[in-house]
């Protein structure tokens, strides 16, 4: 039985680079940093990166983060360095949702969700 989601795995060609990335992105540190992976603890979801080894990066599949302003998330986002995927775009029900690639090829979901707390 599923309890919820947990952790969101991106590939990374320069796990240190990646790590000081996504340092910069979220405002934090990684709670756990070894070459083999690091983790951050983004409100008690992780988000954690793991060295390329060949795998393919956003293939079909787009794991969404909780931001309160998704226009300015995405700013900030391509601010940071990441290449704008699809613009903000309001799916309704004031939901509004957009993607971006990181600078190490993976996507990223932001969801501004009121029905949810950021």
């Amino acid at each position: 039985m599923f309890l919820g989601l947990r952790t969101a795995v991106y590939y990374v060609n320069d796990i240190d680079k990646a790590k000081d990335w996504y340092s910069s992105v979220l405002g934090i540190a990684p709670y756990f940093d070894e070459p083999f992976y690091v983790g951050f603890d983004v409100a008690g979801f992780e988000l954690g990166l793991h060295p390329d080894e060949g795998r393919s990066k956003g293939a079909g599949h787009v794991a969404y983060w909780g931001v309160d302003d998704a226009a300015e998330a995405l700013r900030r986002l391509l601010d940071l360095g990441a290449t704008a995927s699809e613009d903000v775009q309001d799916v309704g029900g004031g939901i509004k949702v957009a993607t971006i690639k990181d600078p190490f090829g993976n996507v990223l979901g932001i969801i501004e969700n009121p029905n949810f707390g950021a």
